[in-house]
């Protein structure tokens, strides 16, 4: 029998443990005028993320390239769905000239999906890597990359520059990807993950909970990911960023949460970050190893 919480089909009021502190401070005003500066795009803004005013006011921030508009339109995903401009050639020193400046000793890179091109964005992930690390020697990087539509040359580019971690999301169980992730598939995002490992990658794959899936297909997924080697494991609350977006079917107790972490472990993943307000970056300077 499931243990996680009766399900309800709308909910008009998040339980307490979802409630985040405002944004405040020093480093946070800091790291809030670098990105604004740079025009820079984060999925921390993008894609709302709660722990925000939290890690900004660590001094870290979640770096989006390729643009702030997505080629997809994912169900759960607040960042623009549209057609994208042009690529910006300046975008990889920029992001890297505002990592030097944040001092920082491990960055996450994301990016937006770019179906529009025939390389997926590869090229400027590859230059985007190599600039970070010659304005910051001795930064270790997470690369939280798409599936490149599975054109594997793409994916090599990023192989080749080899970051410390490549992250790539499931977000959902097998059941509900086409709902959750319109133009994704299940066993395609698998396939990234296990060429990755295949190459000698520290690999990472998050996803959501409460759109309506059960807890034998959390296991299952977890299972899945294991097949194909991935060391990392995120898992946090699924919150509907507008009325547009898919509804929430179930709010998670952070006891299930931990639940699940200590079942993580036990199946053989390195870490596993497990609690409703999770992301795929958050704490992210702790899975390396």
């Amino acid at each position: 029998m499931s243990e996680i919480i009766e399900v309800e089909r709308k909910y008009t009021k998040k339980p307490n443990w979802l409630r985040v502190k405002l944004p405040i401070g020093k480093e946070y005003a800091e790291v809030r005028q670098i990105v604004s500066e740079h025009k820079l795009h984060t999925i921390c803004e993008s894609g709302s993320c709660p722990n925000m005013g939290e890690c900004w006011g660590n001094g870290t921030a979640t770096f989006m390239i390729l643009g702030n508009t997505c080629t997809r339109s994912c169900g759960f995903c607040n960042v623009h769905t549209g057609r994208p401009l042009p690529v910006d050639q300046e975008e990889p020193k920029m992001v890297a000239e505002s990592i030097r400046l944040m001092k920082l000793k491990h960055a996450v890179i994301t990016s937006v999906d770019r179906d529009d091109l025939k390389d997926g964005g590869s090229m400027i992930w590859e230059e985007t890597v190599n600039e970070v690390r010659k304005s910051s020697p001795g930064i270790t990087m997470e690369t939280l990359v798409p599936d490149f539509q599975g054109k594997w040359e793409n994916l090599q580019r990023i192989i080749d520059v080899h970051p410390e971690i490549v992250s790539h999301n499931l977000e959902t169980v097998r059941r509900l990807t086409k709902q959750v992730r319109v133009q994704a598939k299940y066993d395609r995002s698998l396939e990234v993950l296990k060429r990755l490992k295949e190459a000698g990658m520290k690999t990472k794959s998050g996803i959501m909970l409460g759109l309506g899936e059960t807890e034998e297909e959390i296991y299952e997924t977890m299972d899945d990911l294991r097949n194909v080697g991935v060391d990392v494991l995120t898992i946090g609350q699924y919150l509907q960023p507008s009325k547009k977006h898919l509804v929430v079917i179930e709010f998670i107790k952070p006891e299930i949460f931990a639940k699940y972490k200590a079942i993580g472990l036990n199946k053989g993943f390195r870490f596993v970050e497990s609690g409703p307000l999770v992301r795929s970056s958050y704490h992210a300077e702790r899975h390396l190893f």
